[in-house]
């Protein structure tokens, strides 16, 4: 027995040791914790319980026989974050450099089908070079086990991936596949193919960080949600993130306790929207000021920047939050917005997470530049994924809601479920002065008229009252009552039941 018990604590030492010491000060010095460190930040103390810690890689070429580390370059298991259960991996670029062999990857795949069966999302750590050469089409294989696990598990547990290192090639496509992707500036990057190969095929020069870091991901392509400075900030925001997401779609929301008032009076909202139509103000002093203690959590703050996304709570319940920016592009809705805003909306809907919409949108962004680029069949993600979500959904129209943009953004028409405007609030097809120009085109020599009749044209459309006389918005509020009219909303929608026909899935415009 105690030559057993010596085998195991040595096996133990081996695997907590990874790729050694002079490895683990390398890692270190490019700022970037160990595997095993990450873990100790991201979850509770003393919470996580491992799994596979022996587990060693089956390969008997390239010399690779002779190199065998407990735990092959990923340590899995389970743990909790604030109390709540999570399954988490967490790859080791020590060993091997993070690659992924057919063993590393069944090692996760344990991990993600245990999540799905106990109802708990997945953490992934990402810090890898990729599939291991030497197992050839074996590591491939393990590569198109996990993407299968994305993507039995999307919309069954939340996903989330930290890519904290480097992550190219196929690799990117399990992150791709996952409800949320956060990056470390300046130590991690994404790309389908690196430097080198794009100055061999198109003859460009770029580095690392230009092609696929953070910074790019989180502002051009819209790939990150988030981008954080070291991986000590990554860990703790994602714990915050956590705090917000439901454990399953069986679970419902969770709910924190808050001393903040639900009938909380904010007598600032009253002058927020400015008198003049066209100034803009800051949407966000809105969501801080309706969600239990100021505390929102912003989702892709630095990509398209005119739709504003994340998450909040009301009376302790977690909400998804959707609101048109007026300071970015005046709040138009364009190519980038709307599949930020889709996205958002769906994964609220997987997780019956209840959406409230802020709409100030005067109409989708024009251009050749828009049209070329399928605004058509990407304005319409959004608005299919308005139409198909079934948790509850509350909007507020707080100025302009015009043309095809009023639509799109939660109206009764999409199945809205509690609708209110603010007074100061304009439903129309467009602004006055478009639509005069349009319909008396034969005056457009008589400024006074054109004057006259837009005047005319706005006291008749711009108001929320035409609208209210279809039932197309059931009340209109005082900006000061937002939150007690947004918590009571929700709370009469709380147990409400909507099924969808019936139907293998829809055809989202892609």
């Amino acid at each position: 027995m105690q030559e057993i018990l010596r085998q195991l604590e040595m096996k133990r030492a081996a695997a907590r040791a990874g790729g050694g010491e002079k490895r683990i000060q390398t890692q270190h010095a490019k700022g970037k914790l160990t595997a095993r460190e990450r873990l100790e930040l991201l979850l509770d103390s003393h919470s996580f319980e491992e799994y596979d810690m022996f587990v060693e890689h089956r390969c008997e070429d390239f010399g690779m026989a002779e190199q065998r580390i407990p735990g092959d370059g990923v340590v899995t298991g389970w743990g909790t974050i604030n109390g709540r259960l999570v399954f988490v991996f967490s790859q080791d670029f020590t060993v091997f450099g993070g690659s992924l062999s057919e063993a590393h990857a069944e090692k996760i795949c344990k991990i993600m089908d245990q999540a799905m069966k106990t109802g708990a999302p997945v953490i992934g750590l990402n810090d890898s070079g990729g599939a291991r050469i030497q197992e050839g089409v074996a590591s491939l294989g393990g590569y198109a086990e996990v993407f299968q696990r994305n993507v039995l598990a999307s919309g069954v547990v939340p996903q989330i991936s930290v890519i904290m290192g480097p992550c190219a090639g196929g690799a990117v496509y399990s992150p791709a596949m996952t409800d949320f992707i956060c990056m470390v500036r300046d130590s991690s990057y994404m790309y389908v193919t690196g430097p080198d190969v794009v100055k061999t095929v198109t003859q460009e020069e770029v580095t690392h960080e230009e092609l696929g870091g953070a910074s790019t991901h989180s502002r051009i392509s819209g790939v990150a949600d988030l981008a954080f400075e070291n991986d000590v900030e990554a860990l703790a925001q994602i714990r915050r993130l956590f705090d917000f997401l439901p454990l399953s779609n069986r679970s419902g929301v969770p709910l924190r306790p808050t001393d903040d008032p639900v009938d909380r009076v904010e007598d600032s909202l009253d002058t927020l929207v400015p008198a003049n139509p066209n100034k803009p103000y800051d949407i966000k002093e809105l969501l801080e000021k309706v969600v239990d203690d100021g505390d929102f959590y912003e989702i892709q703050p630095e990509f398209a920047g005119n739709i504003v996304i994340g998450f909040g709570r009301i009376d302790g319940a977690t909400v998804g939050f959707v609101a048109n920016q007026p300071m970015v592009l005046a709040g138009c809705l364009d190519i980038n917005s709307a599949r930020k805003g889709a996205r958002f909306v769906r994964f609220c809907d997987c997780f019956s997470i209840p959406i409230v919409t802020f709409v100030d949108v005067p109409g989708f962004l024009p251009g050749t530049a828009q049209e070329y680029g399928a605004i058509i069949m990407h304005g319409a993600k959004l608005l299919y994924a308005y139409a198909e979500a079934t948790v509850p959904k509350v909007t507020v129209i707080t100025r302009k809601a015009y043309g095809g943009a009023y639509d799109v953004m939660a109206s009764k028409h999409l199945r809205g479920d509690v609708n209110f405007a603010w007074p100061a609030a304009e439903i129309a097809v467009m602004g006055a002065k478009g639509a005069v120009e349009i319909i008396f085109r034969s005056e457009l020599d008589n400024p006074d008229r054109i004057e006259e009749l837009t005047r005319e044209y706005g006291e008749t459309f711009a108001n929320p009252f035409i609208a209210g006389k279809r039932g197309y918005i059931d009340d209109v509020i005082l900006p000061h009552s937002t939150r007690r009219r947004l918590a009571r909303a929700l709370t009469m929608l709380k147990n409400k039941k909507l099924d969808n026909p019936w139907k293998k899935h829809g055809n989202i415009p892609l």
